[in-house]
């Protein structure tokens, strides 16, 4: 077997390299590894329809198992990979195994931050949200009439604490920052989202920080408040952001900054070894961002394996994102750092609202809230690269900014 390409990592990424080297011809050895017991799946749906039952888990597969088999990608599932030897091009396993490549590719994505043991944080009912079996383990507790706690007034915090009223739970945000979203959204877009999930008779907390999380018998009873308050809670999920799984790249000599560095073909600092989704830092308008998105994993996984075997070209995305909570979509095109003014407008439903980003007087990202088509105009316009201005936006009509 000649050229074989080792994956480090068995998500979207992996998932959509794979596929676009059988779907381009390539016949190279494929080989995934993943830690969990099962085959790549979708992330979004755990917070949601897998949570609540109302997804199986073979609906979340991104791929059949008869897939792999017809398309000759093996898949190690309940492996870990341990070491890279670059010089030998080796990849050593938790079990002892060595797997030769010619090319790897690390699509190890992000871990979910925790609260220190030393505040509560190993307290059973304490949980993350990020894979299936954090799922699993919520699910049991995930029952009407509990008391859930939400640590982090982020996406992932926002999206559990919408299905957890949803099932019938009583549920409290508590946010450390000023606001909600305060590191993804503008305060407009803030404002919508507490109003739909008060409207729902969720109890958002901002600016409010956590002592420690008390238990009795090793299980979680309360989370206690710098104020002196102490909330009566069954459960906790903590939302407080991620960490890219790059261990394995650094100690393995590779350039790592919050991330793994690659250039516009996924390559890292040694071009026998790629970087895809999560864990990846990579080249986008003359800086380098990491972008924890499917659209982003997918997208970049495509790209990449196109590029490595001639039939494409560098990587060049437009992000974008999207985030159910009740009924309601938010969907966000393009980035909104370094924005310097904002527009909120209306939609033509009762509902439907639109936060739009402006930097130096430009359009440069949108947050829609039930509103598609100014995410479907402003992410058309963001891809032809269209200078659009806050007054373009306030006095025409969607439709002839992108005629």
């Amino acid at each position: 077997m000649s050229d074989p390409i080792v994956i480090i990592g068995a998500g979207q990424a992996a998932a959509a390299f794979a596929g676009k080297l059988r779907a381009l011809g390539s016949d190279r050895p494929v080989t995934i590894v993943g830690d969990e017991p099962v085959l790549p799946y979708q992330r979004p749906p755990l917070s949601k329809k897998y949570l609540v039952g109302e997804a199986t888990f073979d609906r979340l597969l991104l791929k059949p198992a008869a897939w792999y088999e017809a398309n000759a990608v093996t898949v190690l599932t309940g492996h870990r990979a341990v070491a890279i030897d670059r010089a030998r091009r080796i990849v050593s396993l938790d079990t002892g195994e060595e797997l030769p490549y010619a090319t790897l590719v690390l699509a190890t994505g992000a871990t979910p931050r925790r609260l220190p043991a030393v505040i509560g944080g190993d307290l059973q009912g304490v949980f993350t949200l990020r894979d299936k079996a954090d799922a699993d383990a919520l699910m049991a507790d995930f029952q009407p009439g509990r008391r859930l706690v939400v640590i982090g007034g982020g996406y992932v915090g926002l999206e559990t604490a919408a299905v957890a009223k949803t099932r019938g739970l009583e549920v409290t945000v508590v946010e450390l920052a000023d606001r909600i979203l305060k590191r993804v959204a503008a305060a407009g877009t803030a404002d919508l989202v507490r109003d739909l999930h008060r409207s729902h008779g969720v109890d958002i907390l901002e600016g409010t920080a956590i002592v420690r999380l008390v238990g009795t018998d090793g299980r979680l009873t309360g989370v206690e408040l710098m104020d002196g308050r102490t909330l009566a809670a069954d459960l906790a999920v903590v939302g407080i952001g991620v960490t890219p799984n790059a261990s394995l790249a650094e100690a393995a000599g590779l350039a790592v900054d919050d991330g793994i560095i690659v250039d516009q073909f996924a390559r890292t600092s040694d071009p026998d070894i790629l970087a895809l989704g999560d864990c990846a830092r990579f080249p986008y308008e003359e800086r380098l961002i990491r972008l924890e998105s499917v659209q982003n994993a997918f997208d970049q996984g495509e790209a990449a394996a196109a590029a490595l075997i001639g039939e494409g070209g560098a990587y060049v995305t437009q992000p974008w994102f999207w985030s159910d909570q009740y009924d309601a979509k938010l969907q966000i095109a393009g980035l909104h750092h370094g924005y310097d003014d904002t527009l909120a407008n209306d939609g033509p439903r009762p509902g439907s609202h639109a936060v739009w980003y402006f930097a130096g007087g430009v359009m440069i990202a949108v947050d829609a809230l039930n509103f598609p088509a100014a995410f479907v105009t402003a992410k058309k316009l963001l891809e032809a690269r269209k200078r659009v201005s806050r007054l373009d936006i306030e006095t025409k009509p969607l439709k002839e900014l992108i005629a």
